[in-house]
């Protein structure tokens, strides 16, 4: 039978795993032309769901995968967001090219790059849960719960400020979304305290 993990330590496991994608969300929000409150919901309700899916799929993986996830997950992580942030660099030094267009930087692949890279965490917590004997089944419900609620506040923020700031906002967008993805690498090699 599976224990289960004390509501606070519960809480404050689902607010660390939100704070990569309230990240991501924000920055997306920096590249993007006006974004409609069903894009907000969409994102943060697919991010919202991935962080019930991932941990959940883990926990059911058990320890046979532990290490090779732990091995690969950050450099997945960091390629995904290098390749997404790149693109909205690109846009922004583009002097002849268009804001982004929501549906564009939102669109299927992007969506799924942004959903893997920030929800590939929560896929090792669910492998550690498992290793543990700990059951995930409401803290896989609480991680989606706070992602989806961080994301809507993040890329709802991101772009009100993004707005004011165009093309700059872009460019730094892009650079912040390669360096989450750097700093990703660097915490899982230890490089970073």
């Amino acid at each position: 039978m599976s224990q289960t993990m004390d509501i606070y330590s519960v809480l404050l496991l689902s607010v660390g795993l939100a704070m990569d994608a309230f990240s991501v969300a924000l920055v997306a929000g920096f590249g993007l032309g006006k974004v409609k409150l069903a894009d907000s919901l969409k994102v943060s309700g697919i991010f919202g769901i991935a962080h019930i899916i991932m941990p959940t799929a883990g926990w059911f993986l058990g320890s046979c995968v532990l290490e090779l996830i732990q091995r690969w997950d950050h450099w997945i992580a960091f390629i995904l967001l290098a390749i997404v942030g790149g693109k909205m660099l690109k846009e922004g030094l583009d002097e002849n090219a268009e804001e982004i267009d929501a549906k564009e930087l939102l669109g299927m692949a992007s969506l799924l790059m942004f959903t893997i890279a920030v929800s590939i965490d929560a896929l090792a917590v669910g492998l550690s849960f498992s290793v543990q004997g700990l059951s995930i089944w409401v803290p896989s419900l609480y991680m989606g719960a706070g992602t989806l609620i961080f994301t809507f506040v993040g890329l709802n923020i991101g772009n009100r400020t993004g707005q004011r700031f165009g093309k700059k906002a872009q460019v730094f967008g892009g650079l912040v979304l390669i360096l989450i993805g750097l700093r990703i690498v660097l915490a899982h090699t230890g490089l970073l305290g």
